[in-house]
């Protein structure tokens, strides 16, 4: 009798291990996934940007020293690795994108083209996007790092070697600002 109790509770423990374990990597394949969300918009900006700068450079070829700078910018963001190193890219590249939108203030012409403000809504959606991805992402790591660090599921995810994530988050206060581009066609200064 006492032999059946034994193997009942090793039974119940053992399904117990392998709940706690599957849902860690549940979490971890919805990170993986939520991580590859993000790296598909980013994709869809790193590609926006040349038709951007080719665009800017058109009407403001000779400020060719902003539009380097979010070329220099965007290479930088594309070869980042790991969340906090892209995150810290991607704040230098959408500062570079900030001065290149200011350009249009001073080139009320280049506002007027229609390919510049077909690019500026395009950048709006995708920044959106972004932001919802790099939301879903933040929210899937928290889960998965509060359940490596929780007990008792903090000894499954030791035992199997289940690693926090990092967040993808923004380092200062000005940068955790949305970028201001959406400029009128014809609007004066």
């Amino acid at each position: 009798m006492i032999g059946w109790v034994v193997l009942g509770i090793i039974v119940i423990l053992v399904f117990i291990v392998i709940g706690m374990y599957n849902s860690l990597v549940r979490l971890k394949v919805q990170c993986d996934n939520a991580w590859s969300d993000i790296d598909v918009q980013l994709k869809r900006r790193y590609d926006l940007i040349p038709n951007l700068v080719e665009t800017v450079k058109g009407y403001a070829g000779h400020e060719k020293g902003t539009l380097e700078g979010v070329v220099q910018a965007r290479n930088a963001a594309m070869s980042a690795q790991g969340p906090a190193a892209k995150a810290d890219a991607e704040n230098t590249l959408t500062s570079a994108l900030r001065q290149v939108f200011a350009l249009a203030e001073a080139y009320p012409q280049l506002r007027a083209v229609e390919s510049f403000t077909q690019l500026q809504n395009t950048l709006n959606q995708l920044e959106d996007s972004i932001q919802n991805a790099r939301r879903y992402y933040n929210a899937v790591v928290r889960d998965l790092n509060t359940k490596i660090a929780v007990f008792p599921s903090n000894i499954i995810a030791g035992m199997f070697n289940f690693k926090p994530r990092e967040f993808f988050e923004t380092s200062t206060p000005a940068e955790r600002e949305t970028p201001k581009v959406s400029f009128q066609a014809g609007a004066t200064q």
